[in-house]
């Protein structure tokens, strides 16, 4: 029996560009052959699966799923729009949503879950409807939030169908009002969240390093001006103030009746729910956000292929 080393590994998964433990399972398979590891992972279609994951992923669907006082949000990627209309695809998006229910909203939880369609985890269902379907997908970012009592409100923007679409908000409420109030206040809560893509809840809790950039960044404006530091600091500090009030949830001016603030809104909501809201959390997934899609050039490839 052939010692199967890291070596091997690491050369047949440059060779293949399948998964380590992939790589590992062909070559014990194969008595270490490297061509024949090669020949056993294509069969199985983790070959032509894992080649396909080279490609961005940028396009697909962001879908979302509730059960009782929970909600879950999964971004899976394809790469065309075209998949991302498929029915198969649109279906197999709902399932890891519903999957995402029974974990704790990680990716790598998901991932790992029961696809009680396939019997397999999730990554296994998703590696084998990348070898049917032909294209890449991954399943890129999932969220979850959960209160005691409440609601989690959702919404999803440029819906494709239900529960799918381009864009999924959810914020969780905490409050033992009434639920129809609350679902509805929270759906507006969640809307404004997609238009608006707040930095976090409240001011107090957006990110130290952001709001250290954007001092940095008023203190050299006001520099600028020629005042006295003491006067620069009334000036960066004003400016540090609206800052807050833009990027800041309960601060910002509410979409739905700007007259107000969204924190307003929640409380003026307070009265006919019957009890006092908090927003505790609230999750934003905008497809694609932050994926550097692949730019073709199609009269440099056409020159090119002129040239031979």
């Amino acid at each position: 029996m052939t010692e199967i080393t890291a070596a091997m590994v690491k050369e047949l998964r440059e060779k293949s560009g399948a998964g380590m433990m992939d790589c590992k399972k062909a070559l014990s398979e194969t008595n270490g052959d490297m061509e024949a590891a090669i020949d056993w992972l294509r069969a199985k279609g983790i070959a032509k699966a894992d080649k396909k994951s080279g490609r961005t992923a940028a396009e697909g669907l962001v879908g979302i799923a509730t059960i009782g006082h929970k909600a879950v949000v999964v971004e899976v990627n394809s790469e065309t729009d075209f998949v991302a209309r498929n029915d198969a695809f649109q279906d197999i998006v709902r399932g890891i949503a519903q999957v995402a229910l029974t974990t704790d909203g990680t990716v790598e939880a998901v991932a790992a879950a029961n696809y009680p369609a396939t019997g397999k985890t999730v990554s296994d269902s998703l590696k084998d409807a990348i070898a049917t379907i032909g294209e890449n997908m991954t399943l890129r970012r999932s969220a979850a939030l959960e209160v005691e009592h409440g609601v989690v409100a959702t919404y999803v923007h440029n819906a494709a169908g239900d529960g799918i679409g381009k864009l999924g908000v959810l914020v969780a409420l905490k409050s033992v009002g009434d639920k129809e109030v609350l679902n509805s206040i929270g759906r507006q809560v969640a809307m404004h969240v997609a238009a608006t893509n707040p930095l976090a809840i409240r001011s107090e809790e957006v990110d130290a390093a952001v709001a250290e950039r954007e001092r940095n960044v008023f203190i050299e404006q006001a520099r600028e001006s020629g005042k006295p530091e003491a006067i620069i600091e009334k000036m960066v500090e004003g400016r540090m103030r609206k800052f807050f009030e833009e990027v800041a949830l309960l601060s910002q001016a509410f979409v739905v009746n700007p007259d107000i603030t969204v924190g307003q809104a929640v409380k003026d909501a307070e009265k006919l729910a019957g009890a006092e809201i908090e927003v505790t959390g609230m999750v934003r997934l905008l497809l694609g956000e932050g994926v550097e899609k692949e730019e073709s050039d199609f009269a440099a490839e056409v020159a090119a292929a002129a040239k031979g």
